[in-house]
Order: C-alpha cells, then sequence, then structure tokens
C-alpha cells in the first residue's frame, strides 16, 4: 500500500472554496488600506535571525521562530512577523524615502507554536504601519483603520473591542512598584500573560521572576483599574482623536494590554471579540527606536499586525462569510461529437471577446454529464451545440436555474447571453 504523504503540521491547504473566503478577506484589507492612503509592499520571507534577536523579544527568537543555517553557515528564518523587516528597509533608504510613509502588506509568516483552533504555525497576515511621525493622531487613525476594517465586513462594536494602553504609563506605574528600570520588560511579559494563565500559576510566576510577595498583590490591583487612562495626557488625547475619527465606540482602556514584543515604546492596543472566545484578532502600537535599532535614523513609528486565522473563524461564527461559489465560470460549452470539437472551440473564444469567462467540456460523454458537471459547479448557461445548431449556424442555450432552453442565432449570442447573466 503507498503511504499516504502528509501536509507538513500546522501548514494548511487552500481549496478553492478556501480561496474565496481568502481572496474575500484581503479585498477588504486592500480597500480599507487604501481608502486611507496607505501603499502595499512587501519584504523576503527569508530574513537572518539576528533582525529579531535585538527586538521582538527571547520567546519569539528562541520558541517560535523556524530558524536553520544555511550552506553558508548563517542563521536564517521564515520571517515570523514583518516590522523588523519594515524598519530594516527604511533604515536603508531613509533618504529616498518621502515621509511620513503609510505602508501596507498582506503575506505568508510562520511561527513555531502548537497548532490548535485559532493558531497556525504558518499564516497570512496584514500588516498596516504609518511611520514618521510622532502625533499621537497617527496612533488613533491607525487603530481607527482596524476599528473600520471591522465594520466593513460585518461587525459592530458590541461584537469587538479594541483594548488600548500606553506603555510608558504602564512603566511609571511599574517604577511606583519598586521594580528597577532592568525589570521593566521581565514584568511587562508577566503582565501580557495574565489572561494567559490561573490566577495560581500567575502568581507563582510573578513570584518567579522576582517580584516581591507586595508588588505582586500591587501590580494585581493595578491591572484591575478602568478609569486611571484619565491620568494619562496620551491615552485622554488617543480617546479624544477616536471620538473625532468617529470610532471612539469600538476602543476601552485596558492596563492588561501591554503586548508581548519588546520594541514597543508607547500607545498599544489589541482587538478581541467581546465574548473572548477567541484570542486576539489583531494588536499593535508605537515603536519609536525600532529603526535607529537597525542602523537608520531615530523616526517614530506605528502599526497593527492581524492574522488570518482567527478573524476567519469569527466571520464564520456570525454568518458573515460571503456565498461560496468556487466557479468563475459564466458559460459551459458541451462538447457533442469528435467531429464538432473545433466549432465548440471557435464559439468559446469568440464569447472571451466579449469577456465571458468560458469553459468547454474536455470529453466527449453523454449530455447528461456534462449537465451535471455544470450545476455542480454553479455555471448558470450551457451552450449545446450539435448537428442541427450548427446547420442552422444557431446553438442551444440551456439556462440551468430555471431549465429552460431557447434555440438562439450565433450572431445574436453575445446580447442574449449578456442579458441572461445579467438577470441571474
Amino acid at each position: 500500500m503507498t503511504k499516504t504523504i502528509r501536509s507538513v503540521k500546522g501548514t494548511r491547504d487552500f481549496y478553492p472554496c478556501n480561496m474565496i473566503v481568502h481572496n474575500w478577506l484581503y479585498e477588504h484589507i486592500r480597500r480599507v488600506s487604501n481608502s486611507y492612503g496607505f501603499q502595499q509592499w512587501d519584504g523576503p520571507v527569508l530574513e537572518t535571525i539576528e533582525l529579531y534577536a535585538a527586538k521582538s523579544g527571547d520567546e519569539l527568537v528562541k520558541e517560535q521562530a523556524f530558524v536553520f543555517e544555511d550552506r553558508g553557515g548563517s542563521f536564517i528564518t521564515l520571517r515570523p512577523e514583518l516590522t523588523p523587516s519594515l524598519a530594516r528597509m527604511v533604515a536603508k533608504n531613509r533618504n529616498s524615502l518621502n515621509m511620513p510613509l503609510r505602508w501596507w502588506s498582506f503575506g505568508r509568516f510562520w511561527r513555531y507554536e502548537r497548532p490548535q483552533k485559532g493558531r497556525a504555525r504558518e499564516f497570512f497576515q496584514w500588516n498596516l504601519d504609518l511611520i514618521g511621525s510622532n502625533s499621537i493622531r497617527a496612533d488613533a487613525e491607525v487603530a481607527s483603520i482596524a476599528a473600520q476594517f471591522f465594520y466593513s465586513i460585518g461587525f459592530v462594536p458590541k461584537d469587538i473591542v479594541i483594548k488600548v494602553n500606553n506603555r510608558q504609563f504602564m512603566e511609571k506605574i511599574i517604577s511606583d512598584l519598586g521594580v528597577l528600570d532592568n525589570q521593566f520588560d521581565i514584568v511587562f511579559r508577566l503582565i501580557d500573560r495574565v489572561d494567559k494563565m490561573s490566577s495560581e500559576k500567575w502568581m507563582q510566576y510573578a513570584s518567579d521572576v522576582g517580584l516581591k510577595d507586595v508588588q505582586i498583590n500591587k501590580l494585581h490591583n493595578e491591572l484591575c483599574k478602568v478609569d486611571q487612562w484619565r491620568d494619562s495626557e496620551e491615552l485622554s488625547q488617543f480617546f479624544e482623536f477616536t471620538e473625532m475619527m468617529g470610532t471612539r465606540q469600538w476602543f476601552e482602556f485596558d492596563p492588561k494590554v501591554v503586548r508581548g514584543l519588546d520594541y514597543y515604546t508607547g500607545i498599544v492596543f489589541e482587538a478581541r471579540d467581546r465574548k473572548l472566545h477567541h484570542r486576539a484578532l489583531l494588536g499593535g502600537g508605537r515603536y519609536d527606536n525600532l529603526v535607529s535599532d537597525m542602523g537608520g535614523d531615530a523616526i517614530s513609528g506605528t502599526g497593527f499586525a492581524m492574522g488570518d486565522v482567527v478573524i476567519k473563524l469569527l466571520v464564520e461564527e456570525f454568518g458573515l462569510l460571503p456565498d461560496i461559489n468556487t466557479s468563475n465560470t459564466d458559460i459551459l460549452i458541451t462538447i457533442f461529437e469528435e467531429d464538432l470539437i473545433s466549432y465548440s472551440y471557435e464559439v468559446a473564444s469568440e464569447l472571451r471577446k466579449y469577456n465571458f469567462a468560458v469553459e468547454v467540456y474536455p470529453d466527449i460523454v453523454k449530455l447528461k454529464k456534462q449537465l451535471k458537471y455544470a450545476d455542480r459547479q454553479n455555471i448558470a448557461i450551457v451552450l449545446v451545440l450539435g448537428p442541427d445548431e450548427i446547420a442552422n449556424s444557431m446553438v442551444t442555450v440551456k439556462k440551468l436555474s430555471d431549465g429552460s432552453q431557447t434555440n438562439i442565432l450565433l450572431a445574436d449570442l453575445p446580447e442574449v447571453l449578456r442579458t441572461m447573466l445579467e438577470s441571474e
């Protein structure tokens, strides 16, 4: 028995029905991104591991990246995220780029995680970044684009919330607990895991990283406060600007949101479904030092990333998926007999000149089988070209939705087909 070859663990097969959903999602991403004046770009899928080692955090580099040694002895990784590539590219060509940059991308990424519902090792990700502005308005606009995207695919604020915090604001709170500056990153990772662990395990983890019991209790209390954003000028401005942009209803302050990547420096945010059935839909924030860390000038940036796995699950859960018709074909031309094959292809070629999508059935089989194929493919119209039709310069047009059929002169065919398809 031949052994079945399986796909690589954590990857996904995209059948035509999957691609319809994928392309539907991409089209909304493209339309929303373009409507705010953002330009599409992309980077390589292979990068050196050192690109991420400086700023993305030990968890991503040591546990989640697909790393291998190439034939030249360099350590290469399949890209686990895109922001470091963006920073590298901006640093490389800073003098030729017109600031501020509004860039977006949608491509494949890889992380070595445990595959489960809402998480795969290979995924597509939407990245959107605004580079070269220090204004909180830039943060508010980028986050508002995420809200506008959710609205465009059918969600409303009672379905999804975008939770917001500020890393500098949290640094002051952490400092007031007596935590040293060189421990901030450790505490940020602790905060990032507060909703991902049981209370007991989180408390033990906090103790393991060196916090005292009094510090742990005070930190836990701070993470339960929901109105302290009013003490932050930047957070107050953020909410004010989202009000101006018409998206305020999508946003809430949450002190537990700090994001796990080390390069964030200011406003941070992530989107969740209100019922918390899924992981974060997207996340992002401000990174002011990343470009300079790549060897370029100090340039401010703000942006977010959204994977395709969780958003597709939520879209399906809410019944927002488009009607799935995997066929792009308008018309199927049947094959009647060997001597008439060339005629069928001539008609097909002529119809394509009128921008119809036309298939010619590839085999000489019974008409019933060809009609069954067309019906299963949701092809609207079938053309039958037999000896009698050809002798009279006609074609039999069969409309599958109601079973009706009509004999049409070949000269009138394009106009008749156009009318029939518009009525479908």
